[in-house]
């Protein structure tokens, strides 16, 4: 593979975006559905790629024809296959980097109901897909037990973390495990934008909302994903001057360094364990839960050093946003067909018992353990929980636009608990090696009991201060 190959395969990635984002624009019902255009192109560059397109002319060119792969070429997908890998690592560097980390006990009062919601459902997707797999996957179909974590991965962690763990499927002996994530990952953020909307709308008209008292109708440039000219804001705040270094650059440069702070936990602790333990579990584990810690730690370090706060929250964003539209893009456009469709029973079993997890989740348990704002506060963990956080912070935004309620608030600072552990964390990451080398059972037990203790502060705890 040669670097004019790779350069060609990023053009090629950043003419699909556009396209996506020009789809976006000109589709109404796709407006309607607030789909982000990373999601829009990488279908598109699905059904152009040799597994649709590919397969339509392939009988009429021949497979030796340049259309028999569609109008992707080999090279570009071969690229395109790695580049989720890779940037999970830059979107989990990024969660804290330019935080201000508030205080236990704030954490604890704004964030705390929100956060045994999440960890209650977080943990109930481990418990409805182990027993789906134990019970009907697994005896019924031959699916391994390993697949029973896959609606936690898929819906809470998403595309991005799928594909972070595609080498871990690929060393334990199930490669179709990277489709199937991949697969209800899409699932995942499709439904949860179609039923967010649909509970916000029924949410108004059944008085359950305490901001909005009527249905709203958003501009036409909103709902192509375009921010109105009286709201638009810097992008990021140019913190360093560009004569002595690109504000960009440095950024870039801060990430890179969790990156490798993270990579060096990821060896440290593989060494540790081979020479303790004369075992290779940590050899499973991915590098971007690691990475998420290097961030943390890189984030401390300039905490203690740096007075002029030279990292700006905005820019890293952009930087962390940069890196999931690739990552969306590239996962969707690199699918596996085949393999779902050989299996699309389980996948379907999969989506269907994780869906119903969550909208039960929300119906019953939200409003019973989150004491004011339920909706507004309760949407934002359902838009998670069913396709990663973006898709929580746009439910918040349709039920809650100029955030009068704790929503947007408690929500960060739930993810400051949250992330390291569920959502694409440390368990996330974890879980499908655990099975693997312990079996299902103690992984289930242990799943029951962590949901259960979310339930119990959720309901006995947060729920009573109504």
């Amino acid at each position: 593979m040669t670097a004019e190959k790779i350069g060609f395969a990023l053009l090629y990635l950043g003419l699909f975006l556009l396209i996506g984002k020009w789809v976006r624009v000109r589709v109404k019902w796709l407006q309607n559905l607030f789909l982000p255009s990373s999601v829009i192109g990488g279908f598109i560059a699905l059904l152009l790629g040799p597994q649709v397109l590919g397969r339509m002319l392939e009988p009429i060119t021949g497979k030796q024809s340049f259309w028999a792969t569609g109008l992707l070429a080999p090279d570009i997908l071969e690229v395109w296959d790695a580049i989720p890998g890779l940037m999970i690592n830059v979107v989990f560097a990024t969660l804290f980097l330019g935080t201000v980390l508030p205080s236990l006990s704030k954490v604890w009062d704004i964030g705390g109901p929100q956060l045994a919601f999440g960890w209650t459902i977080g943990w109930g997707q481990y418990v409805v897909g182990i027993l789906l797999t134990l019970l009907v996957l697994t005896p019924v179909f031959g699916i391994p037990p390993m697949f029973g974590a896959l609606i936690e991965v898929a819906f809470e962690g998403g595309h991005g973390t799928a594909a972070g763990l595609q080498g871990t499927f690929e060393e334990i002996g199930i490669p179709e495990a990277y489709d199937f994530a991949i697969g209800l990952a899409t699932v995942g953020i499709l439904s949860g934008v179609i039923i967010g909307i649909i509970i916000i709308n029924w949410g108004i008209r059944r008085q359950k909302t305490e901001v909005i008292k009527n249905v709203q109708k958003f501009s036409s440039l909103r709902k192509a994903g375009i921010i109105e000219f009286e709201n638009r804001e810097p992008a990021a705040k140019m913190t360093v001057r560009p004569e002595s270094i690109e504000p960009l650059s440095l950024h870039f440069s801060v990430i890179g360094a969790a990156i490798l702070v993270g990579y060096v936990l990821q060896q440290i602790l593989i060494w540790m364990e081979a020479s303790i333990f004369s075992s290779d579990f940590m050899t499973y584990v991915p590098l971007f839960p690691l990475a998420m810690i290097g961030g943390i730690l890189v984030q401390l370090f300039f905490k203690k050093i740096d007075n002029t706060e030279i990292l700006d929250r905005k820019m890293v964003s952009r930087i962390q946003g940069f890196a999931l539209d690739m990552l969306i893009l590239t996962a969707i456009a690199t699918v596996s067909l085949d393999v779902i469709g050989e299996n699309i029973l389980p996948f379907l079993l999969l989506a269907v018992v994780g869906i119903l997890w969550n909208v039960f989740g929300f119906f019953i348990l939200a409003p019973r353990m989150i004491p004011t704002y339920w909706l507004e506060r309760g949407i934002g963990d359902f838009g998670q929980s069913m396709g990663i956080t973006a898709t929580g912070l746009l439910l918040m935004r349709v039920a809650d636009p100029k955030a009068e309620s704790p929503a947007f608030e408690g929500f960060g600072y739930k993810q400051l608990v949250f992330e390291p552990f569920l959502g694409g964390g440390l368990v996330t990451a974890l879980s499908v090696p655990i099975i693997f080398q312990f079996g299902p059972i103690p992984f289930l037990i242990f799943s029951v009991v962590m949901c259960v203790l979310g339930l119990f502060v959720g309901l006995f705890h947060f729920g009573k201060k109504k």
